[in-house]
């Protein structure tokens, strides 16, 4: 939470992922405390119904909420992006990278080239491209937090399943230490977090077999996945007033595994 209340009211934040998991639970938690929530997703249908429970819980109260229809492996889709964004609110205080997947699963020598780039293109080059687009603006105002989405998994590789994205994902982190690095100094903060096994629609996405669900869940001695929300709060902190002294670094959430 903020050490100033009502620090975000007033203040958006844009978030990539957000039709569903971690991204719409975190656009939930941001309208509570009054942001206003750019909702970016390929997903039409599920960014436009985080953009409805946004409204229907905190219409009255909180901060107001925009869908975009944006495939983030494009730049000129996530540069648009940024400008509708900043023509509705004038402004854009936080940036959440939650857009990605591992696609699939596979063995390391069954990686074809197909999901190797997609993969990269999803998780990487969708962070970079939105991170490109919107630091310009908050290094005018000089003034920005940047929260990218990392994994557990660029710790361990991924061996037997993903290391395609284990790979894009310790890219994700690295690029976000050098980012943060380069602009600390001009008022920019960018940190990652790096989830053990949550509960979204991730799973399915990747096809994960009972068995490597299973796998995962006993590496975790808390015996349980983590619930988007328990993200999304921690994406809050991380934003707020209460660790500005907080940059460059990957935030382990894993309920006490190793994951994979």
């Amino acid at each position: 939470m903020p050490k100033t209340p009502d620090y975000f009211r007033g203040k958006t934040i844009l978030i990539t992922g957000a039709a569903s998991g971690i991204g719409r639970a975190t656009a939930l938690i941001f309208a509570r405390e009054g942001a206003n929530v750019v909702c970016a997703d390929i997903n039409e249908g599920g960014v436009e119904q985080t953009v409805e429970q946004v409204n229907a819980k905190f219409g009255n109260s909180g901060g107001q909420a925009l869908a975009l229809i944006i495939d983030v492996t494009k730049r000129a889709a996530v540069e648009d992006m940024v400008e509708l964004a900043l023509d509705d609110f004038g402004g854009i205080q936080f940036l959440f990278n939650s857009a990605g997947a591992a696609l699939r699963r596979s063995k390391f020598l069954d990686i074809d080239d197909d999901l190797f780039e997609r993969t990269f293109d999803l998780n990487v080059k969708g962070t970079f491209y939105a991170m490109q687009a919107v630091l310009p603006h908050m290094l005018a105002k000089k003034f920005g937090v940047i929260v990218n989405m990392g994994s557990m998994s660029h710790r361990r590789g991924g061996p037997g399943s993903s290391v395609h994205y284990a790979a894009a994902k310790g890219a994700v982190v690295t690029m976000t230490m050098g980012v943060a690095r380069e602009f600390a100094n001009q008022g920019i903060r960018a940190l990652s977090i790096s989830p053990g096994p949550v509960k979204t629609p991730f799973q399915d996405a990747a096809s994960s077999s009972p068995e490597l669900v299973k796998k995962f869940l006993d590496d975790v001695p808390m015996g349980r996945f983590g619930e988007p929300e328990e993200i999304g709060e921690l994406v809050l902190f991380m934003c707020s007033d209460a660790c500005q002294f907080m940059t460059a670094d990957t935030v382990y959430v894993n309920g006490g595994g190793g994951w994979r």
